[in-house]
């Protein structure tokens, strides 16, 4: 709960406030779980040094004037500011993280390096705003609308963007020449292709490291997937695990071919083959630099269709494994010492 000492000070206004905050920098003040919801705190004070890491963390800031007000490093995680008035107002450093700011005008407003994981801006509109740094992690921007945001240096990850607009934002670093980009998530990538020696550094870490890891996602099969997975993370590979219990579609086949020309080498798991048959049609032949080590639990059988890939020579003869267990303690002549001769050979020295 709020200091009662510090909401008071605050409920006299906010040149009380301001004056209280100069002369006690050194006091984090504490208005968490406060209800200042229709509050007039424009040019609020919540800067000082002493202020942060302050708590503000679950209070009613809805339909409050924050205009101008200070945020720096203070923690809002779960506060509410739906239709809160936010213009120049700083949330620098701030943790927002499960904040709702749906509906909200943010105009010209500071996020930079601020924690904006699962906040809620929904139907809100973010307006030349400066998202330098910020994290975003399944961050809710279903119908908002964003426009002239600075955002290098972003963190996106599963963000919720339903018919979210996003218009002119600033992927370059400050006094750097403006590019600009019209999609949060894919920022980072397009700021990459901006600096070539960067791109290709990037495709060679990749593309020594990565390995795609094909097969059922049954759990009896699944378990052979990640035991693999963890097993190459271990020997520095970068494994990459991809499920194949869903409907098989033209993007998915695709998806999968962008995946095996960015892998160094592919493991099929083909014991009860169902779905991999059409994705290893979908790459196989078009990726004669790339091995392909299948693999097959010891009793099964090769599904037909499999004969006819014998005859691409980077497609290695299945390996039969008694178990999980066997496999891993196997892995090396199993499945490391054969990719790497085969990519020797593969490979223009």
């Amino acid at each position: 709960m709020a200091n009662s000492e510090h909401l008071s000070i605050l409920e006299k206004g906010v040149d009380v406030w301001n004056e209280w905050r100069q002369n006690n920098s050194h006091i984090n003040p504490d208005l968490s779980n406060s209800n200042l919801k229709g509050k007039t705190l424009v040019g609020a004070n919540f800067l000082n040094a002493g202020f942060e890491n302050s708590n503000l963390s679950l209070t009613d800031l809805s339909m409050a004037n924050l205009t101008g007000a200070q945020f720096l490093k203070a923690d809002l995680s779960h506060s509410i500011f739906k239709n809160a008035i936010i213009s120049d107002t700083s949330f620098s450093y701030a943790d927002l993280s499960f904040a709702n700011c749906a509906e909200c005008v943010l105009f010209k407003t500071d996020f930079i390096r601020a924690n904006l994981s699962s906040t809620d801006f929904s139907n809100a509109q973010l307006l030349d705003c400066g998202m330098e740094g910020a994290l975003l992690i399944q961050t809710n921007l279903y119908k908002t609308t964003i426009k002239r945001a600075r955002i290098y240096g972003v963190s996106a990850w599963d963000v919720i963007g339903d018919e979210c607009t996003q218009e002119d934002l600033i992927v370059t670093p400050p006094g750097a020449t403006e590019l600009f980009v019209e999609d949060i998530e894919v920022a980072q990538f397009i700021y990459l292709m901006l600096n070539n020696q960067k791109v290709k550094n990037v495709i060679e870490a990749i593309t020594s490291k990565a390995v795609l890891i094909l097969g059922r996602f049954t759990p009896e099969r699944k378990i052979v997937l990640d035991k693999l997975r963890d097993e190459l993370r271990r020997r520095d590979y970068l494994p990459i695990v991809f499920d194949f219990e869903k409907p098989s579609t033209r993007s998915i086949d695709q998806t999968v071919n962008l995946l095996a020309r960015m892998c160094k080498f592919v493991i099929a798991d083909i014991t009860d083959a169902k779905s991999i048959p059409q994705e290893l049609k979908g790459f196989v032949e078009s990726n004669p630099t790339i091995p392909i080590r299948p693999i097959i639990l010891k009793g099964q059988f090769e599904y037909s269709m499999f004969e006819h890939f014998k005859n691409y020579k980077w497609v290695l003869t299945p390996y039969k494994y008694l178990s999980y267990e066997k496999l891993l303690v196997k892995i090396v002549p199993a499945i490391i010492e054969p990719v790497e001769r085969k990519l020797l050979k593969l490979r223009p020295k």
